[in-house]
């Protein structure tokens, strides 16, 4: 019997462990890093599929390049696991996406091998290309390594990066990770071996003489020997665009081959002359069956079991609110063949894939482009069309100026439907849709609602595709609803009127968005501690119920505005009117709870919430806070 090779990976705590191994040894390295790979997120659940296609790669690149020294840029981070468990984060790694533990994503705090955050997609050159240029103004000599994926390719971003890199001749290395598009097939042992020699000094240093032999002869005969350089070496090797945007080209290599790997990386670290760009090609999800045969490769997972490969499911009987809107959506295209909807490569995210099954002439997935995603749907609304632009709420961030520049100057009736409102759990702070109430809110005539449930949202949906002459939005959270009874279509709601589900003569409280049943929870509590308590549903904060805000101020002691949003968001509108209407003059205690005015690490998302004072006890105790008086809460936590 053959007795198993001793585990690598005990002996590697840090990349120079790493590095003081034989490349002979690495394959081994590789097979055990993605069995811990594997085995720690099947306790934490996260992103799976993207970690498995590049565990070679990680383990190439911290063997070649002096980490931390020489600076490794992983855009989104979904691909990090693996890097974070050669970094010094091994013992922590079954902590990914808990409270207290690791990030699902790089991050600068947590460790000197993450030299820039990267959460959001296509970041990864213009913070690469920033770190080179710094390193040339210090006069150092490190190297600067972006990992981008072929999806975060498709953002605008990045091309606007590679231009100025390939302008400014900054050196900085770009790994193309491309797991998806394809762009060059040829990816075998020809393959590897063209991209070893056009990387390799002697091929190199032979172009150069050329070029200066080609220096005197006319121009008509040097830009006849450039095309025919760049197209031979582009027949064989693909990047023609990656060489016009100033890009010295080498691939397409098997991204899970190391013998192919390492040279190349050992080649392009010694260049000095300009950027270049790696391109390998990989594949997501590899080494695991389970994900290989998913059409997601497991992306994004719960829990799961190792060895079946399946997924611990919720066992709510509530819908959730994503398949609640892409249900309520469709009705309202079959009714309507104007509907159409847009996603920015979130089909499945937002609930558009189901969509796209019903209406796969009517649904576009435009990539990882939200600011073209925004003018897109803009143009289909100047000619007639009634677009929903399905996107996150911290996504939607990326595209504020179409947003305002393109949609709400030029008041064009594009609906925004905005997923992930408020805390999102393990993703944390980088993908918390905190801020959309007060980017949006702000903007003279957008229509900017709310529900407070899940038939709401149905409403709401009605509500928007009825809209037709102004911009529009509407925030849900993640997870299931409440549990309220559901209607068979939606009723348009009357623009800027709220609803009172329960009155009351003590305490008020005004609910925006996904609080609401929180709200009645804490109106329980506050009369059964003799605090007579009225509930309601604002929907909208903008434009805002006044005449229900001014009947809340007038009738109650203390009115607090419920929501889960920053600062600046729905509460500065009520506190704005009342300000200005001067109904703050009768003496009502006016109490806002927000989000906190910081940035929240991932946690469990009632976790959250209860820490943030948005809970029904920590409703309780902003209404005993505000009439001086202790108690109530302390009851409902216990």
């Amino acid at each position: 019997m053959t007795a198993s090779p001793t585990p690598l990976l005990d002996k590697v705590r840090l990349p120079e462990d790493l590095r003081s191994l034989e490349p002979t040894q690495l394959r081994q390295l590789a097979d055990e890093l993605r069995q811990e790979t594997i085995s720690a997120v099947s306790v934490t659940g996260g992103h799976l599929g993207a970690g498995l296609g590049v565990v070679e790669l990680t383990v190439a690149l911290h063997y070649v390049f002096d980490t931390p020294r020489d600076r490794i840029v992983w855009d989104v981070g979904h691909q990090a696991y693996p890097h974070k468990i050669l970094t010094g984060r091994r013992d922590r790694i079954r902590t990914l996406r808990q409270a207290g533990g690791l990030s699902g994503f790089t991050k600068r705090a947590e460790s000197e091998y993450d030299p820039f955050g990267t959460a959001h997609s296509s970041t990864s050159i213009s913070a690469g290309l920033g770190m080179a240029v710094a390193r040339d103004l210090a006069d150092g000599d490190n190297n600067v390594v972006a990992v981008i994926g072929d999806g975060a390719m498709s953002a605008g971003m990045a091309y606007e990066a590679m231009n100025n890199a390939g302008h400014l001749k900054s050196r900085l290395i770009v790994v193309l990770n491309d797991n998806d598009m394809s762009i060059a097939p040829p990816v075998g042992a020809m393959s590897a071996h063209l991209a070893k020699l056009v990387s390799g000094r002697t091929y190199r240093n032979f172009r150069n003489f050329a070029k200066r032999v080609l220096d005197r002869f006319p121009r008509f005969f040097r830009d006849k020997a450039k095309l025919t350089e760049e197209f031979t070496r582009s027949f064989f090797t693909g990047g023609t665009l990656f060489e016009e945007l100033g890009f010295y080209y080498v691939g397409p290599i098997d991204g899970h081959n190391l013998d192919h790997l390492l040279p190349v990386l050992q080649n392009v670290r010694s260049m000095r002359n300009g950027p270049v760009l790696v391109h390998v090609v990989t594949k997501k999800g590899k080494g695991y069956a389970p994900a290989e045969a998913s059409a997601d490769k497991y992306h994004g997972v719960a829990k799961f079991d190792v060895v079946t490969g399946k997924q611990a499911k919720s066992t709510a009987n509530v819908p959730a609110y994503t398949k609640v809107f892409a249900n309520a959506l469709i009705r309202e295209a079959e009714a309507d063949d104007k509907i159409v909807a847009v996603t920015a490569a979130m089909p499945g995210g937002t609930g558009l894939d189901l969509f796209a099954e019903r209406f796969p002439g009517r649904c576009f997935d435009v990539g990882i482009a939200e600011q073209h995603a925004v003018t897109f749907a803009a143009g289909l609304a100047t000619e007639g069309y009634k677009p929903f632009a399905a996107i996150y709420s911290t996504f939607l961030q990326r595209a504020y100026d179409q947003v305002v520049h393109d949609v709400a100057i030029q008041s064009l009736p594009v609906r925004f439907a905005i997923d992930r409102a408020g805390f999102v759990g393990a993703d944390g702070a980088t993908h918390a849709g905190s801020f959309d109430t007060t980017y949006l809110a702000c903007l003279p005539g957008f229509v900017v609602m709310a529900p407070g449930d899940e038939a709401e949202l149905v409403h709401m949906v009605a509500t928007a595709a009825a809209i037709d002459d102004r911009p529009s939005s509407f925030r849900y959270p993640r997870g299931e609803g409440i549990g309220v009874d559901m209607p068979e279509v939606g009723v348009p709601l009357e623009i800027g009127r709220g609803r009172v589900l329960r009155e009351g003569s003590k305490v008020a409280i005004l609910s925006f968005g996904g609080r609401l049943g929180e709200c009645l929870r804490a109106a329980e509590e506050l009369d059964a501690h003799g605090l007579s308590t009225t509930v309601a549903d604002a929907r909208f904060a903008r434009p805002l119920d006044t005449a229900l805000v001014d009947r809340l101020a007038r009738e109650h002691e203390v009115l607090l505005t419920v929501e889960e949003g920053a600062i600046g968001g729905f509460a500065s509108h009520v506190l704005n009117h009342l300000a200005t209407s001067g109904a703050l003059d009768s003496g009502v205690k006016v109490r806002p709870l927000t989000l906190p005015d910081r940035f929240v690490d991932q946690d469990k998302p009632d976790a959250m919430y209860a820490a943030a004072g948005l809970d029904a006890a920590g409703i309780v105790a902003a209404a005993f806070a505000a009439l001086g008086r202790d108690g109530g809460a302390a009851v409902l936590r216990a």
